[in-house]
């Protein structure tokens, strides 16, 4: 099990798309090709941590995913885990296949899981999603499996009406009551910032807080100061894009960025 600390950089592995999904190329062995190139040059620049992620699957399906896909993310998953050695690797399935992710997890040793659902239900772009604590910490407990589980709330790409009447703060008790080991914010999209305010109001639910989008070297600093990791992707990519593979240079200068900071 891992979780976020001292403001540790964690670093997104954005696979290419996989089999299953409208975009997928049919070539199985550039896809982990990629993956592994990705790894390395994040850990070359100085993740703490990686998480892998089937970011290329769009649109994505909601609550779950295919055979085909929990397949290949394994073999991705236990690449990049090889790659990292020591470091933590952890991963997410979109959207919101948290059950699938954590067999994926059990199966190839990720010690953390990226869970969206997991206390409150939200709309997303795929459509309604269910809350999924209790099912999914039952399965954990079934699995005897060492895996964190962090919690985004508030998610990005997501319309949160329903559950106007709670602020941050709420969100990050009512994710610490139901289980989880740190919590996740956001901006309103990938690549969007997240404002340090949203950082301190979910501390208020006790757990470890990791930023979940946005991170550039200009703010990785002043997010550092109040979180307990930050998650980057797009950031860390050539041109920034996250579709783009990662550009090592562009990781030394987020790393080098949190080292200043109060």
């Amino acid at each position: 099990m891992y979780v976020p600390h001292d403001a540790a950089l964690i670093g997104m592995v954005h696979l290419e798309p996989l089999p299953g999904s409208p975009r997928w190329s049919g070539e199985m062995a550039a896809l982990l090709a990629a993956a592994v190139r990705d790894a390395e040059a994040l850990l070359e620049g100085g993740c703490d941590a990686l998480i892998v992620e089937n970011m290329g699957d769009l649109p994505y399906l909601r609550g779950r995913v295919d055979p085909e896909t929990v397949a290949a993310m394994a073999l991705a998953v236990d690449r990049v885990r090889q790659v990292a050695g020591a470091t933590p690797v952890g991963l997410q399935l979109l959207a919101a296949a948290n059950r699938e992710a954590l067999g994926v997890a059990v199966a190839c040793g990720a010690r953390f899981l990226r869970v969206e659902g997991f206390a409150y239900a939200h709309v997303a772009d795929e459509g309604w999603i269910e809350a999924c604590a209790a099912d999914l910490l039952r399965a954990r407990r079934a699995l005897g499996a060492d895996v964190a589980v962090w919690a985004d709330i508030q998610k990005k790409h997501s319309a949160h009406a329903v559950t106007a009447d709670l602020d941050l703060g709420q969100w990050a008790h009512g994710a610490a009551f139901c289980g989880a080991d740190c919590v996740i914010v956001t901006g309103e999209a990938t690549g969007a910032s997240t404002p340090a305010a949203s950082v301190t109001a979910a501390r208020a639910g006790g757990l470890p807080v990791a930023v979940g989008s946005g991170v550039t070297p200009a703010d990785a600093a002043a997010l550092g100061a109040v979180a307990d990791g930050l998650i980057v992707g797009s950031a860390l990519k050539v041109d920034g894009r996250w579709r783009n593979p990662v550009d090592v240079d562009r990781v030394r200068a987020v790393r080098a960025a949190l080292s200043t900071r109060g």
